[in-house]
């Protein structure tokens, strides 16, 4: 799985839905914890270059000094993998098509609900308000959003207003493929010109 983190990342690269500096990975593994690390060029994540925490009692054991800083959505991150054991893996990216379809004012729920090939596959929650990138708060409403106040995630993916999606899967490409769905079908209602109705 930890290879398939800098592979989701160079697909997500080449498709134009990050650039090279964005989008971040989770695992939960074992005892551990994986996240890609902040800022790093994303084409270049393989698993020596992954970040590696270790699990005690359901909470991460931070080190005294990092000697590479993980991803500021960590709090995110940690958030979904710590709530639901059968969360493996949590991918963020920037969708071209998804985020302009939050940006144009389209509900991500209601297009899912127009479209039973998303639908059949992939749960999409109600997306978030803009909140800012890295923040408590941003991990906060994550959290909520995909869960909806239940112990476990109720929600494959989500969007964040003007900052991509977050999904959860059992691998990368497993969340990836959610990633996927939803922007095939944003790609389809916006080329269609509908504006009102979904």
């Amino acid at each position: 799985m930890l290879t398939a983190m800098g592979d989701v990342l160079r697909e997500a690269h080449a498709r134009g839905w990050i650039t090279t500096r964005d989008g971040n990975i989770s695992v939960r593994k074992g005892k551990y914890f994986y996240i890609t690390p902040s800022a790093g060029r994303k084409t270049i994540v393989y698993p020596e270059t992954v970040i590696r925490l270790e699990i005690e009692d359901n909470e991460l054991v931070y080190p005294n000094k990092w000697k590479t800083k993980p991803s500021i959505e960590l709090d995110m991150h940690w958030g979904l993998q710590r709530l639901h054991k059968g969360t493996k893996s949590v991918v963020h990216l920037h969708p071209t098509y998804t985020v302009a379809a939050m940006y144009a004012g389209l509900n991500l729920q209601e297009i899912a609900d127009e479209f039973p090939e998303l639908r059949r596959y992939t749960s999409v929650g109600t997306e978030l308000t803009f909140l800012e990138p890295g923040s408590e708060m941003l991990a906060k409403n994550v959290v909520g959003n995909m869960t909806e106040g239940q112990l476990k995630i109720q929600h494959d993916i989500i969007g964040m207003d003007r900052h991509g999606v977050v999904a959860v899967g059992l691998s990368p490409w497993d969340a990836f493929e959610h990633i996927e769905r939803l922007e095939h079908i944003c790609q389809i209602v916006l080329a269609s010109g509908r504006k009102n109705g979904i």
